[in-house]
């Protein structure tokens, strides 16, 4: 599991709010991601969208699959390819738990946010289940009644 995660003085880089109101979100898992040329550079300018993005386990390995990490406006021919399959490091008990997470049915893993750690990139994943139409009608609601509640008081 994550460790200290919350720290407020981390420089988040982005967050993947669709991932709120789409999913269910449980455990959280903590994971490096390999980069290649330019896209830190990238990242650093504020290039990186998680919103359609997805993890997945392939022969025990992590990958991140449909981040967009925008081109590096100062590159040259050695630009990186936009939306490449990323590999995300873990270790490997963690690996095996969210292996045994998506045998259930309807689970997947999400980014939930992107920040830096001492210099490197770090993505918060989250075994996520998702939600069905009628349960973000509900939450809405909800958080409606409760914002009626707090300007009537």
């Amino acid at each position: 599991m994550m460790k200290g995660a919350k720290n407020s003085t981390t420089p988040v880089i982005t967050i993947n709010r669709k991932a709120r109101y789409d999913y269910h979100l449980r455990d959280r898992y903590e994971a490096g991601v390999v980069l290649q040329g330019t896209e830190v550079k990238a990242i650093r300018a504020g290039r990186l969208n998680l919103t359609d993005s997805y993890a997945q386990v392939a022969d025990g390995e992590v990958f991140l699959i449909d981040a967009h990490i925008g081109p590096y406006e100062h590159g040259n021919i050695a630009n990186h390819e936009p939306k490449r399959k990323r590999k995300l490091l873990l270790h490997r008990r963690e690996i095996t738990k969210l292996e045994r997470s998506l045998r259930s049915k309807g689970m997947t893993i999400v980014p939930t946010r992107a920040y830096f750690s001492n210099g490197k990139v770090k993505l918060e994943l989250a075994v996520a289940m998702g939600k069905q139409l009628y349960d973000k009608r509900d939450k809405i609601e909800r958080e409606a009644t409760v914002s009626e509640i707090r300007a009537y008081n």
